[in-house]
């Protein structure tokens, strides 16, 4: 018999009941919830436009779900450096990226359970999805940015109604900040939360059902703390479990070479990788809660990581930009890096290869701005 689903703390093998309001270990460390079996066909809601058509796979019941319409985004198949990949349009989410998948579950969650009052830490696309999703629950947030956060970012959480707070210093400041907070109020933390990957998996689900019930090949993506892996681990797992798919998609992921921590980690690389400024303000994390985690996962997928250089980052927003897909540059890192795979082998031809574009260029209008006009596109 399969025990009823639980936390638990994949570096100790601690668990905790599933009903107790905790984000983290009694140790600090990161949880997630225990192995689920994945659901069939027929258990798709397909009278809900939204990842809520899932709900079956997820580990509890949620009477009075938080939607603002998130998931069931397009999936654009398009020509790149002479193959066909399928890029998913993540941001077409109600507030332009895929955070949206994570928090819509997790915010879900925490309001039927009677939380009043979130801190939030984020370089902007997390911060506005928690924002929106609180406001739609009737939960105060606050949230807490570098004070470098792109301004429409911040704009967006502050239209919300959430009480923004700009924190001097890098992105991992930030998080030792909201950390000390969140002595006095509850840490819904898009990098911390299990519910939050509970609801990245949809990801995986909705590309299962967007290719007629099988899995892609491969699944191309860009990482800072590295849900989109994590998620996708996630629900492809649960779908070879339940014997829907064959095997797992080889997930490729690509971080910016001015600040590729996880890459590092991948590599087995010894020395501590340097960082510097990148154009790729999403990723701009030295040192992502679920790191090991998330090596784990895309070694479990026989994936690979890239390292992609600013001017690779640039170009590849440019050539979007000229297909008609506006992708803020953090986004962009993923398709940069499908020629980097290609010509490793990891993407091959004749097979079916989707590109994660996670948030929308709207997101950060100052860089992008700085990109297309005549000096810029120079």
């Amino acid at each position: 018999m399969r025990a009823e689903p639980h936390y638990v703390d994949e570096r100790s093998g601690a668990s905790y009941p599933i009903d107790e309001p905790r984000w983290c270990g009694d140790d600090g460390a990161p949880l997630t919830v225990s192995a689920l079996p994945g659901i069939t066909p027929e258990q798709v809601d397909t009278g809900a436009r939204s990842l809520w058509r899932y709900r079956a796979a997820l580990p509890v019941r949620i009477d009075a779900p938080v939607s603002l319409g998130e998931g069931c985004t397009p999936l654009v198949e398009k020509d790149w450096g002479g193959g066909r990949v399928r890029f998913k349009l993540e941001w077409f989410s109600p507030t332009g990226s895929f955070k949206d998948r994570g928090t819509s579950v997790m915010i879900s969650l925490l309001a039927q359970r009677g939380v009043r009052e979130v801190i939030e830490d984020s370089s902007g696309n997390g911060a506005a999805s928690v924002s929106a999703y609180c406001a739609a629950a009737g939960i105060r947030a606050r949230i807490l940015a570098p004070e470098s956060t792109s301004p429409a970012k911040i704009l967006q959480s502050r239209a919300y109604g959430a009480d923004v707070q700009l924190v001097p210093g890098d992105r991992d400041a930030t998080a030792a900040e909201a950390l000390r907070q969140s002595a006095a109020t509850y840490y819904a933390s898009h990098n911390w939360h299990p519910f939050f990957l509970q609801g990245t998996k949809t990801l995986a689900y909705e590309l299962w059902e967007d290719l007629g019930f099988t899995a892609p090949d491969a699944v191309v993506t860009v990482a800072g703390a590295g849900s989109t892996v994590l998620g996708c681990d996630l629900g492809f797992g649960e779908l070879l479990a339940a014997g829907q798919i064959a095997r797992r998609p080889r997930l490729l992921v690509a971080q910016p070479a001015n600040c590729a921590p996880i890459h590092a980690a991948f590599h087995g690389e010894s020395a501590a990788p340097a960082f510097a400024p990148t154009i790729a303000e999403g990723t701009a994390i030295r040192e992502p809660v679920r790191l090991p985690e998330v090596v784990s996962a895309i070694r479990r997928s026989d994936g690979d990581m890239a390292a992609i250089p600013e001017d690779a980052i640039v170009a590849a927003v440019r050539e979007l930009a000229a297909m008609g897909l506006y992708a803020e540059p953090t986004s962009a890192t993923a398709a940069a890096a499908i020629d980097v795979f290609r010509a490793r082998g990891a993407i091959r031809p004749g097979e079916t290869t989707v590109v994660l574009l996670t948030g929308s260029g709207l997101k950060a209008a100052t860089t992008m701005g700085a990109l297309f006009t005549p000096e810029g596109t120079r």
